[in-house]
């Protein structure tokens, strides 16, 4: 049996709940993406907005864990609602979803505070992958994308970052390519529970709640080089 959404829970057999918030002005995106992520035994659809006007105070009363976020839609856009429900306290992530990869509404979401990106012509197996990394927020979602997407933004950007450690200047760098926590003690031939004390702390340095803007402030302040482009 699944528990009220509104107050978290599990699924039969322990599995916690990854409680998600559709928002997407075409109602049969919405039933699709329902369809597909309603049949995973860990996540769980509350909600679904058609507006990004309506969002803010469905994440105060259905609680998501994630909200599937589309950037282009009349009234308020993708962009601007993520700004809103970044303000609320406790917020959820936000995955924004779109048509192109390569545009710049995606990277001013990202630079508005999103966790990643979701492509509208992905496969169930892709969208449910992508739900599921950026609401249990494990790795950076299409790294070289990313990279792509902010490296005009960070042209000319100076070194006005925190001071991080050198090993804190390597985890930074591997979590820019994507690494998850697991590849990332293999790589430096570290323990698990080390890494995880680094990664805290460059979240920390760089007041960011989460890898993907830690990855985004990184590229904007000139800690990690985006490359030639």
């Amino acid at each position: 049996m699944t528990p009220d959404p509104s107050t978290g829970g599990t699924r039969t057999g322990g599995t916690p709940l990854l409680r998600v918030l559709l928002v997407d002005d075409e109602p049969l995106v919405r039933q699709g993406l329902r369809l597909i992520l309603d049949a995973e035994e860990d996540i769980d659809v509350v909600g679904e907005a058609a507006d990004g006007a309506e969002v803010p105070a469905l994440v105060r009363s259905r609680r998501p864990d994630l909200v599937c976020m589309d950037v282009r839609m009349p009234g308020i856009d993708g962009i601007r609602a993520t700004e809103l429900v970044l303000r609320e306290p406790d917020p959820p992530t936000v995955l924004v979803v779109t048509t192109f990869a390569h545009d710049d509404h995606v990277a001013d979401a990202l630079l508005a505070g999103a966790s990643g990106f979701l492509l509208k012509r992905a496969t169930a197996e892709e969208m449910v992958q992508a739900v599921r990394t950026v609401g249990r927020g494990t790795s950076l979602l299409f790294p070289d994308t990313v990279r792509t997407l902010l490296r005009p933004r960070a042209r000319g950007a100076r070194r006005a970052g925190p001071a991080l450690t050198p090993r804190e200047q390597e985890v930074l760098e591997l979590l820019a390519l994507g690494m998850s926590n697991p590849e990332i003690a293999g790589h430096l031939v570290l323990g698990l529970e080390t890494v995880r004390t680094h990664v805290a702390a460059v979240l920390t340095k760089l007041g960011a709640r989460d890898r993907t803007q830690a990855v985004v402030t990184a590229y904007r302040s000139g800690l990690v080089d985006p490359g030639p482009g």
